[in-house]
């Protein structure tokens, strides 16, 4: 029997993740998943790719919002719903959408902690962002996330990998929305179709990987691995991939420990070895 081991939501783009034992499944993915962002003065998205030192950003949810500690200092909340009226164009790689400013307060917090100016938006619910075409419908949105609704990694494939580096890496390197039981390492990859309870979801491209899974979330040390090892055995078309990314139709609560029931596989092409 497969099933859901580990479950995580990034409220905020490139910031800690929370790991929950339930999550809500919406139309844009998990709930809360990836709906806040920092942005730099020209409202283009901030990630750990140029600014490793989000990792230190650990999150948590309380009553009336998100908790936010920065490297185990001070802390913030964000509220669930901004403070501000304003709204302006944000834009997500090649992606232009309207987002919330959330509070000029918590948007100095954060440029007070980084020493670079920032802001922190929301997606709110009037926000319809797509999904590229070639491999979603017209009818498909997804959050401030880089495209698609959810990550999903199997235990196995981390496990694979770590048995080919010199120093284990943990799963939050990736960044999963989904980690599950599989029978053997990148199974996950040929998943086209599979249901958990009444929500059915769709493999519909592998993730690309870039050098953000370098970065150490412990201490925002950045290095090769384990991009570099990938490189040798999950390497197509000069692209480096694990995980695969997903589309779901139908909402509902989903659980760790629930049973994942597959209804087809596809054809995966190959890998070069190096």
């Amino acid at each position: 029997m497969f099933q859901i081991s580990q479950l995580y939501i990034y409220p905020v783009k490139s910031l800690g993740g929370i790991s929950v034992t339930e999550a809500q499944v919406t139309s844009r993915g998990l709930q809360h998943d990836r709906r806040w962002m920092l942005v730099d003065e020209h409202n283009q998205f901030l990630s750990q790719r140029t600014l490793p030192q989000l990792a230190l950003f650990k999150l948590n949810f309380v009553v009336n919002g998100l908790q936010v500690t920065y490297a185990d200092d001070c802390s913030i909340v964000i509220p669930f719903q901004p403070t501000t009226t304003e709204y302006i164009e944000v834009t997500i790689w090649n992606d232009q959408c309207k987002a919330q400013l959330v509070s000029t307060a918590i948007s100095k917090w954060f440029t007070g902690k980084l020493g670079y100016t920032c802001k922190l938006v929301y997606m709110p619910d009037e926000t319809h962002r797509g999904i590229d075409l070639r491999y979603a419908s017209p009818d498909d949105i997804t959050s401030f996330a880089d495209e698609y609704q959810l990550l999903l990694i199997s235990q196995n494939s981390l496990d694979d990998l770590n048995s080919r580096l010199n120093e284990a890496v943990p799963m939050n390197r990736f960044r999963p929305n989904m980690v599950i039981t599989a029978l053997e390492p990148y199974w996950e990859d040929q998943l086209e179709h599979f249901t958990i309870g009444s929500i059915s979801f769709y493999g519909v491209k592998l993730c690309a990987r870039c050098t953000m899974i370098g970065v150490n979330q412990q201490n925002a040390i950045a290095g090769v691995e384990p991009l570099k090892i990938l490189s040798t055995y999950r390497k197509r078309n000069n692209k480096i991939y694990f995980g695969q990314n997903l589309l779901h139709a139908g909402e509902g609560i989903i659980q760790v420990g629930q049973e994942i029931k597959v209804v087809s596989l596809k054809q995966v092409a190959s890998f070069a070895s190096v």
